[in-house]
């Protein structure tokens, strides 16, 4: 982790910022893709595979999660991902506007306690900064066990003017998208009974 973190971490500018993702990445690719909290890696190293064409960012301030993803890279030889190893909420005001065209949030932390609720990504300010970030058409995709967590996300989603919720009937929503992989998260939650919900995102033309 010592030797391969630093040459697979973001590069960044002065004062953190930065300048635009193509010379970040330093690689040729087409599109750029985001993942908040990664976890243990599994599912943007599954996209990555899949799509070589695209750079994925990934934020993880957990070290264990960030060792996970630097495994299965050398293991499977994936060589388009970039990490930023600490919040995400520190980094998405330093990157330019529509820089990606996919923002994942999978399986956040629910903060379940009424009280903590206030600790959840999904916010006004992180909605902006998402807005923001997004190209026209670009997607937001979020997956959560929790109920509440699911209807919390779909009514702030909703309410941003910059997102639309195209979902045409509850497969939409009930049933795991194609190109997703079972985390070891999700199949915990599958056998405690839990359900899972699975909700995309348009971000609207300026």
């Amino acid at each position: 982790m010592e030797v391969k973190l630093p040459e697979l971490r973001l590069k960044m500018g002065e004062g953190g910022s930065v300048a635009d993702l193509p010379s970040a990445f330093g690689g040729d690719f087409k599109e750029f893709w985001l993942e908040i909290g990664f976890g243990a890696g599994e599912q943007i190293a599954h996209l990555a595979a899949d799509n070589p064409s695209v750079g994925l960012l990934g934020c993880e301030p957990f070290v264990n999660g960030v060792a996970s993803l630097l495994d299965r890279m050398v293991r499977d030889n994936i060589e388009n991902i970039r990490i930023f190893d600490d919040d995400a909420r520190l980094l998405l005001p330093q990157i330019p506007e529509k820089s990606f065209s996919r923002i994942f949030l999978l399986f956040p932390d629910p903060w379940p306690k009424k009280r903590h609720r206030k600790r959840r990504f999904v916010s006004p300010e992180a909605l902006d900064q998402m807005a923001r970030l997004l190209a026209d058409g670009g997607e937001f995709r979020f997956a959560s066990d929790i109920a509440d967590y699911v209807r919390w996300t779909l009514e702030m989603v909703t309410r941003h003017p910059a997102f639309e919720w195209p979902a045409g009937s509850p497969r939409d929503w009930r049933e795991r998208p194609a190109e997703f992989v079972e985390t070891r998260y999700e199949t915990k939650a599958l056998t405690a009974g839990r359900r899972c919900s699975y909700l995309s995102f348009r971000r609207k033309s300026r």
